[in-house]
């Protein structure tokens, strides 16, 4: 696997180069029907916190009889959360799970030892046609937690805690901030928020985090002096607060959190801190000796062939 070097910050202001560690541009693919950005991992961050996969999907805009058709594949040793802006996205997995995910709201998979699933769009969304804006993460899971049972949790939008005043409004995905705590369990301490500026509002982000970024969404923000625009993602520097100034109405994600306890090897769909784990994996894939999802036996996404780039492979936003 390969992504083009992401250049470091040259801005030309040393504020803001004292408080961003690293910029990095996103590789953008266009899939045909939606373009994926690619921001973890990359030549120059492997981790943020638990984060080791961060793709932007779209905004596109599906007719109707359109929609994506992620077959059903596998993950080990590692958790998804999927976070929509607009549209829909219906999730199947092995526990037997059928859930939408809309926008607001979170689907959350732990993987563990192993589990299967897959993302459609519905019959009804087909029938309608329908915009698809969000974001897809994952969370490398602490070693002594990489083989624990696979598990699925949802939670409406409106479970979530939003915070409303001075311009700001923040829905905490994970984690605690802003006075407020996440319902949200996961596997190590992390921090997933979606923030909208007004023109001109001002948010101060603390240290409390050891890891923390941003990943720019609209509009364009000020950080020490320096603009950015949409699709960048600034890795804050650990122990330094900073105040984020919008520009204009702005969106961005705040995410982070502990580091792992080292290092995460990544290939096609599985994370491991054990090579001799994906190994495994794939042997396992290869050979039908993971369970199938129901209501949607049918089909599957093979291995990709050596000579496949994972991203542009079938399933495009699940390729590292």
């Amino acid at each position: 696997m390969s992504w083009s070097p992401c250049p470091d910050p040259v801005l030309g202001d040393r504020r803001t180069t004292d408080v961003i560690e690293t910029l990095i541009v996103p590789r953008a693919v266009d899939l045909g029907e939606m373009t994926v950005r690619r921001a973890l991992p990359s030549t120059k961050r492997q981790m943020v916190g638990p984060f080791i996969f961060f793709d932007q999907m779209g905004p596109a805009e599906f007719l109707t009889d359109q929609g994506i058709d992620v077959r059903p594949h596998p993950h080990i040793n590692l958790a998804t959360l999927t976070y929509l802006f607009e549209g829909e996205i219906l999730h199947r997995d092995s526990l037997g799970t059928e859930q939408a995910i809309q926008p607001g709201a979170v689907n959350w998979m732990r993987a563990g030892r192993g589990i299967v699933h897959s993302e459609r769009t519905s019959e009804q969304r087909r029938r309608d046609g329908q915009r698809l804006f969000g974001i897809q993460t994952w969370m490398a899971l602490p070693a002594a937690q990489e083989e624990t049972d696979p598990a699925f949790l949802h939670h409406k939008a409106d479970a979530l805690p939003v915070i409303d005043a001075d311009g700001i409004r923040a829905r905490l995905i994970a984690g605690q901030a802003f006075g407020a705590a996440s319902p949200l369990a996961t596997a190590s301490e992390t921090l997933y928020a979606d923030v909208q500026l007004e023109p001109g509002a001002r948010m101060p982000i603390d240290a409390t985090y050891e890891e923390r970024a941003l990943y720019t969404i609209a509009g364009t923000i000020e950080v020490a002096g320096d603009r950015f625009e949409p699709a960048q993602l600034l890795v804050l520097r650990p122990g330094d607060g900073i105040t984020v100034t919008a520009t204009s109405a702005a969106r961005f994600m705040l995410f982070g959190g502990a580091p792992m306890e080292g290092p995460r090897y990544i290939w096609w769909n599985f994370v491991s801190s054990r090579p001799e784990r994906i190994a495994a994996a794939k042997e396992e894939w290869a050979r039908g000796r993971f369970d199938t999802v129901p209501g949607d036996e049918a089909e599957f996404i093979p291995l990709p062939n050596r000579q496949d780039d994972p991203l542009r492979a079938e399933g495009g936003v699940h390729y590292p």
